[in-house]
């Protein structure tokens, strides 16, 4: 499975989740298969985006597209980190 890391904090988290709810069907059509969204415990505005993904390309091209740029833009987010990771193993205890 290919996952995507994405940290950033944003201006506003109500302001954020709208615009990343309303990209849910381009993601979705991009490759992202689930996600997961977590923050920090003392700042609401620090955002962690974990993703699974059909592939790490897809999803190079959809965070590194001209259309996902304005979108940040429009979500208020402020310099994300992407790491793009390969899983090599999952359990549960």
């Amino acid at each position: 499975m290919q996952h995507v890391l994405i940290i950033h904090e944003v201006e506003s988290y109500p302001a954020w989740k709208s615009v990343f709810d309303q990209a849910s069907a381009i993601r979705k059509s991009a490759g992202e298969i689930s996600y997961q969204l977590l923050r920090y415990d003392n700042d609401a505005n620090n955002i962690v985006h974990f993703s699974a993904w059909s592939s790490l390309d897809n999803a190079r091209r959809f965070f590194e597209s001209p259309e996902l740029v304005e979108i940040r833009k429009k979500a208020g987010v402020k310099a994300p980190e992407f790491i793009y990771l390969q899983e090599i193993e999952h359990g549960t205890l």
